[in-house]
């Protein structure tokens, strides 16, 4: 398998000290009655970077995370912890010039859903910038725009279990027009809505299953 490898996440993927400097983090050693993951090496991620091999360059996770530019509270994540801000961040460092990406994986959307930010249309091109505030062309908008920044990595999206059908089936319908090997789960084990130890487990186990063949 490709070994440089790139995450796209929100607080799902998050661990104090593997995300960027100023992200919003979740997870750490740190017990809290919210989670009982407490060690780096119990989050999905870092499982499947072991088992897997690959050479993880970044985690590029910011807990409470929308894809889209609307976040909780109608905040406006245009230029903060969006995923498509993140991604032009990324793009505007030179990040893809000085680092070679062989794989993505990409878990969000699970915020758009809680934070009831709008759904909008699905939408393929032609994008306005103030449609990207909609939950659905946002969420296609990002994926295209992925894959036309990494044409030759595998890039995965994980769709959550628990957000809006409208949500779900968007990433899945997104992923098939743009080549997108897109991952879903029958069950993550989860406390407040987070995964537990075993709900990375979960996440690791479906992940896995794709990679594996």
């Amino acid at each position: 398998m490709k070994n440089n490898t790139l995450i796209f996440g929100d607080s799902y993927s998050t661990f104090n000290g593997y995300i960027p400097e100023g992200y919003a983090v979740y997870y750490s050693e740190n017990e809290r009655p919210e989670t009982d993951v407490t060690k780096v090496n119990e989050t999905w991620w870092y499982q499947v970077v072991e088992e897997k091999n690959l050479n993880l360059v970044l985690n590029n996770s910011w807990s409470g995370s929308t894809i889209g530019y609307t976040g909780y509270n109608n905040t406006d994540c245009s230029k903060s912890s969006s995923f498509i801000y993140r991604l032009k961040q990324l793009i505007e460092s030179d990040f893809f010039e000085k680092n070679q990406i062989d794989t993505v994986f990409v878990f969000g959307g699970t915020n758009d859903s809680w934070s009831n930010a709008p759904l909008g249309e699905i939408k393929y091109s032609d994008w306005e910038d103030n449609e990207l505030y909609s939950v659905l062309p946002a969420v296609c908008y990002f994926l295209n725009f992925l894959k036309e920044t990494l044409p030759q990595a595998d890039i995965y999206c994980l769709i959550n279990t628990e957000i809006k059908p409208e949500i779900a089936s968007c990433m899945k319908e997104a992923c098939a027009k743009y080549n997108i090997t897109s991952i879903t789960f029958d069950s993550i084990d989860k406390r407040c809505g987070h995964p537990t130890i075993q709900g990375m487990k979960d996440i690791k186990k479906g992940v896995l299953s794709v990679l594996n063949g």
